[in-house]
């Protein structure tokens, strides 16, 4: 880790706010590279820090090994995974020095549709997203005070000022991109150098991949994400809004 990001992590004093560590880390933090971005995480906040995935691709999971082995990787399990999803989760268990933990929704695929209704992820997706991937999460985060996540400023509008450490105050959490400033080809000369599981339904046409009932192959000349959703006018899940 470099001078500055010592400083840094030195300025911060175990029972400081998670808002002024924020404050603190930013100016070193900015324009990082991913490693010395999670690095910092696990040494600011040990067994208190955690990475999310979605197994799109096991690149956050997989640089965090290399920085922090041990770390904790949560992944949503909502029950709605193409198989190809699992796979690649399975594949980080079981060739990443990580811990991978499944966290599921308080209901299963059934028990909510007897709630409220079949399908409710074509007549209310925000519904759907908020019991099979908002609530898990909040009740995974719940043991930590930090979460890295894959997010990059390239992906969507909404994502464009992601910034490599933030302030969560929703969560009250310490929010880390270390992606932040990635490019397509950034992640795919990562995945090449270290052999890194990736999500095969990429190269069938999925420019993005989430649930497979909400999930489809984009067209020619299509915005990558455009096979999200398709049907609404919705682009996130609401994890990082």
């Amino acid at each position: 880790m470099s001078t500055l990001l010592r400083t840094a992590v030195n300025l911060v004093a175990p029972t400081t706010e998670l808002a002024n560590v924020v404050a603190t880390a930013q100016p070193a933090l900015d324009h990082a590279p991913a490693e010395a971005v999670i690095e910092w995480a696990a040494e600011q906040f040990g067994d208190r820090f955690c990475v999310t995935s979605s197994m799109a691709d096991g690149v956050v999971a997989h640089i965090a090994s290399r920085v922090a082995p041990g770390v904790d990787v949560v992944f949503l399990d909502t029950g709605l995974h193409f198989p190809q999803t699992l796979r690649v989760r399975e594949a980080v268990a079981e060739t990443m020095p990580v811990r991978v933990l499944s966290i599921r929704p308080l209901q299963t695929v059934g028990q909510q549709d007897g709630e409220h209704g079949p399908r409710l992820f074509e007549r209310d997706p925000d519904a759907c997203c908020a019991l099979r991937k908002v609530e898990p999460l909040e009740r995974a985060l719940s043991g930590y005070d930090a979460w890295a996540a894959g997010v990059r400023r390239g992906e969507t509008a909404a994502r464009a000022n992601v910034r490599e450490v933030e302030y969560d105050a929703g969560r009250n959490k310490v929010k880390l991109a270390p992606l932040a400033l990635w490019t397509d080809a950034d992640v795919a000369a990562y995945i090449e150098r270290y052999d890194v599981p990736v999500n095969e339904l990429f190269s069938q046409g999925y420019g993005s991949i989430g649930c497979w009932p909400c999930t489809r192959k984009v067209r020619p000349g299509e915005d990558p994400r455009a096979g999200r959703w398709a049907a609404f006018d919705k682009t996130e899940c609401g994890l990082h809004l």
